[in-house]
């Protein structure tokens, strides 16, 4: 019995590679109406409940942005990395250690002047996120351990770290022992930008990072290291490249991107410190890079798709009475997809004896 094998292509089409995300969007919704189905809900009445009733209103719309705004800001930094073949895994912690530093400073000058202390807590944040994405870094750098694994499980350090935190000497003395910060003053809160939904200045972040970003990538030199770095890791090396300086400008930029969006999500809709600030922004931003291509416009309407998931999960649980992990099953199979077509651009199914086994991908 012939079993079938992976062979590499010799060539694998751009235009396959750039249409694969639609193709995996197109089967996991394929996926999603069987699973409705089989629940028993009209899949056509779920999936008006789930992508259309979200955005029916400008309050909805306001919603996608908000949610929009931490992923786009996160897969930006994650996609600098993932072009090098740096794995940061860790946008998770450094979203919330950012969240701290720029919510301790809030919490440390309640009557702050806002012309400055808004930009302080930006600061802090990408330094508090810098800082956090440094220990992988150095750990990469100095004893070769994988990026993988020390991002990861600093993620839930972090997590435990700010439910000390909140739970001890941050806690609110008048919230009646629930664990939270007390709310930031005015000062330390971003403008509501439209009347009538939430709205408010952070959003203007990530929109202003996003030509950076495509210019550091796509228009600079250290773009060029960084794509030659993650194509050919030898050549880069006989060009001179340091390898070293580009692991840690991935990790510190991502780290940085996301401690931004960690301040922009406390100092924005939630406006204090909770035991949970984020459902999960960090690990769904690796989704919304790999969906975007690792390309700036790709990624802002990956995360526009990633946003309206989120809240789609958030609406079916209300109208239909499903689980809100309805939402997380949509990220799974998007993933799931994805990888499998992209499987699929790089490598061909072999059947014949003579077929070579190619290494998985």
């Amino acid at each position: 019995m012939m079993l079938p094998r992976l062979e590499q292509r010799a060539e694998a089409f751009w235009v396959a590679r750039y249409l694969s995300p639609f193709l995996a969007a197109a089967l996991a919704l394929l996926c999603g109406g069987l699973l409705f189905a089989s629940l028993g809900y009209d899949p056509l009445v779920a999936f008006h409940a789930f992508f259309i009733k979200p955005v029916s209103s400008l309050y909805g719309l306001g919603e996608v942005a908000l949610k929009a705004s931490p992923l786009l800001l996160c897969a930006l930094g994650l996609a600098v990395g993932f072009r090098c073949k740096v794995w940061n895994i860790g946008a998770e912690g450094q979203f919330t250690t950012g969240a701290i530093a720029g919510g301790g400073l809030a919490l440390a000058f309640p009557h702050g002047n806002g012309l400055w202390l808004l930009p302080a807590m930006i600061l802090a944040g990408a330094l508090g996120g810098m800082a956090w994405a440094a220990i992988p870094a150095f750990l990469r750098t100095r004893f070769n351990t994988s990026e993988i694994l020390s991002s990861l499980m600093l993620s839930y350090v972090a997590l435990l770290v700010l439910s000390y935190l909140v739970h001890g000497p941050w806690r609110d003395p008048a919230g009646f022992n629930f664990p939270q910060s007390r709310q930031f003053e005015d000062a330390a809160l971003f403008p509501i930008l439209f009347a009538g939904t939430r709205v408010n200045l952070s959003c203007a972040l990530p929109f202003a990072a996003l030509p950076a970003v495509w210019v550091l990538l796509e228009r600079s030199f250290i773009g060029f290291q960084i794509k030659v770095a993650g194509l050919a890791p030898a050549a880069a090396a006989y060009a001179g490249f340091k390898q070293t300086h580009l692991v840690w400008l991935s990790l510190l930029l991502g780290g940085a991107f996301a401690g931004i969006a960690g301040v922009d999500e406390v100092a924005g809709p939630i406006g204090q410190l909770l035991p949970n600030i984020s459902p999960g922004y960090g690990f769904a931003a690796i989704i919304v890079a790999f969906l975007g291509r690792l390309h700036p416009l790709g990624i802002l309407f990956a995360s526009l798709l990633m946003a309206l998931i989120y809240l789609g999960g958030e609406s079916v649980q209300v109208s239909l009475g499903l689980p809100l992990a309805v939402a997380g099953v949509f990220q799974g199979m998007l993933l799931f997809f994805l990888l499998g077509c992209d499987v699929f651009v790089r490598y061909r199914l072999r059947f014949g004896p003579g077929a070579a086994a190619a290494s998985s991908p």
